[in-house]
């Protein structure tokens, strides 16, 4: 599918409800997965397999270093779909323990202008033993999968722990790594979470329960040193990797913002970075980092990367440059590492640190 193809059909999208459109998208993925000739051509066209991006993370092969971020695939329903698209792994969730209809509607709202997106879906998902079933029917696909998972809207925060000690006993055995999700501004009380106490017992419990790699992702609005210390905590306590960032309540960057709900995309593309590279210069070569936020096109997935990204992931760029944007991104990296003097995705990765 053409850039000026989807342009076209983007045109038509926008005019349905945004929610609306994200369920016509998935409805079109799921179709996707019964046509095999259609299936082919995307994967063809969109998946890009190179020795120059291929990387070995967490025991599993990654084949490219571009990701879904979680939030649009919240019930695992698209995994199969995910390579069409050229992705190199998904996240799927956030999944909570029992499933919410979240938050009122509308909730989900364009902000076309400047290339973003603002959510207070409010982790609505059919909960984590629909999730199971999911997994089971991809038991045997070969797929780097993320599981973002987080507590329901009713849970009090005293007893949150509860809630992540439930998701952790039920995917100990599923996908290949999860994150824990403290950071979405869009449960009440949830950003509380990011504290040192409750990460240090998080990440003791999840040790105790899986030996699948446990991530920790971060909001991009905290201070940047407490950013940095609280993510020094969780790798200090067994964390595996830090995702950097999620979604903003920063909503002066936008010139026409809702006053609730968080922001995604292009206006939230150097107040993620300006993070991400402050935990990065404490962390790089310590853990796992993968940079989310903003990212729209190679340039930005590469700056990331030679901060210190392994993986990066996008989502609302997808949403504005249609399907063909993360092979474009893919065949891009590989000039640009090239150009660089670099043989393979290895020797980028922080090599602004350097």
């Amino acid at each position: 599918m053409s850039i000026i193809n989807y342009q076209n059909m983007k045109k038509i999208m926008f005019k349905l409800e945004p929610e609306n459109a994200h369920k016509l998208a998935g409805i079109g993925l799921k179709l996707l997965g019964t046509c095999p000739l259609i299936n082919r051509y995307m994967l063809k066209r969109n998946y890009i397999d190179s020795s120059v991006l291929r990387q070995k993370i967490f025991g599993k092969v990654f084949h490219n270093p571009v990701g879904l971020a979680a939030g649009f695939d919240k019930d695992g329903e698209y995994i199969k779909s995910m390579p069409t698209l050229g992705f190199g792994f998904t996240e799927i969730g956030t999944v909570t323990p029992q499933p919410q209809v979240g938050n009122p509607k509308p909730r989900l709202f364009r902000l076309i202008d400047e290339k973003s997106i603002q959510n207070a879906m409010g982790f609505n998902n059919k909960g984590s033993y629909n999730l199971i079933k999911n997994l089971k029917k991809v038991e045997f696909f070969d797929y780097p999968i993320g599981i973002n998972i987080g507590k329901n809207k009713v849970t009090a925060e005293i007893e949150a722990i509860s809630d992540y000690e439930k998701l952790f006993r039920a995917f100990k055995d599923y996908g290949t790594y999860i994150v824990i999700n403290i950071s979405s501004p869009n449960t009440p009380g949830l950003r509380d979470l990011q504290n040192e106490r409750f990460i240090k017992e998080l990440f003791k419990l999840g040790k105790s329960i899986t030996n699948k790699p446990i991530l920790l992702k971060i909001a991009p609005d905290m201070e940047l040193d407490e950013a940095v210390a609280l993510c020094k905590v969780a790798v200090a306590a067994g964390a595996k990797g830090i995702i950097a960032t999620n979604t903003t309540i920063d909503y002066s960057l936008s010139k026409e913002p809702k006053d609730f709900g968080g922001i995604s995309g292009e206006l939230l593309q150097d107040k993620s970075f300006k993070l991400f590279d402050a935990i990065a210069n404490e962390l790089f070569g310590k853990t796992v980092l993968i940079s989310a936020g903003g990212i729209n096109g190679a340039k930005e997935a590469y700056r990331r990367i030679k901060a210190g990204a392994s993986l990066v992931q996008i989502y609302t760029a997808l949403i504005y440059e249609g399907p063909s944007l993360v092979g474009d991104i893919n065949r891009e990296l590989i000039k640009l590492i090239k150009q660089d003097g670099f043989n393979s995705i290895y020797e980028a990765i922080g090599s602004d640190r350097i």
